[in-house]
């Protein structure tokens, strides 16, 4: 028990594949997979390798600040939504670092505009990240303050070049 990290029930998430250096996400333990937003989502092959890009606005309550992503597609499977819908989704991989913690995660891509949190982390990569949940709690591993956020993002790489994925 002792080696096991303690995370909230939200914290910020870092998923630099993906040129996403900070993501406030929620942590979903009824959720197996990990859910991020996404919008024009659009899939091409290169090499007969499939990719998807598509956009995101990685920050809650802001429709300006616009990333466009690429990563390679792992998948193609029938999630159900919170309201029990099932769709099809893309399923992509990224690294993923909650406070000091690094893991390669699965995501599904779904658009959350209507959702709070940009990003759900499901019960497959909290439990591959030998994280506990206390409900209790938020931002656990480190809270980012708005300012240093849209610094972050100044500065960040928004162009991947899907041959590095």
């Amino acid at each position: 028990m002792n080696s096991k990290k303690i995370i909230g029930w939200k914290e910020w998430f870092n998923l630099d594949c993906l040129g996403l250096p900070a993501i406030k996400g929620k942590i979903d333990t009824g959720a197996k997979t990990s859910s991020l937003h996404a919008f024009n989502i659009e899939n091409f092959f290169i090499e007969d390798v499939e990719y998807v890009k598509f956009d995101i606005h990685p920050l809650q309550k802001n429709k300006h600040l616009v990333r466009s992503c690429v990563a390679r597609v792992i998948d193609q499977r029938m999630v159900s939504d919170s309201s029990g819908k099932k769709e099809k989704r893309f399923v992509i991989k990224s690294d993923l670092r909650i406070g000091e913690t690094k893991i390669r995660i699965e995501l599904t891509l779904a658009n959350r505009d209507s959702m709070t949190f940009r990003m759900l982390l499901g019960r497959d990569a909290v439990k591959q990240a030998k994280m506990l949940v206390d409900s209790s709690k938020s931002f656990i591993q480190g809270k980012v303050k708005k300012t240093e956020i849209l610094k972050i993002y100044r500065g960040a790489k928004t162009t991947i070049d899907p041959r590095n994925l």
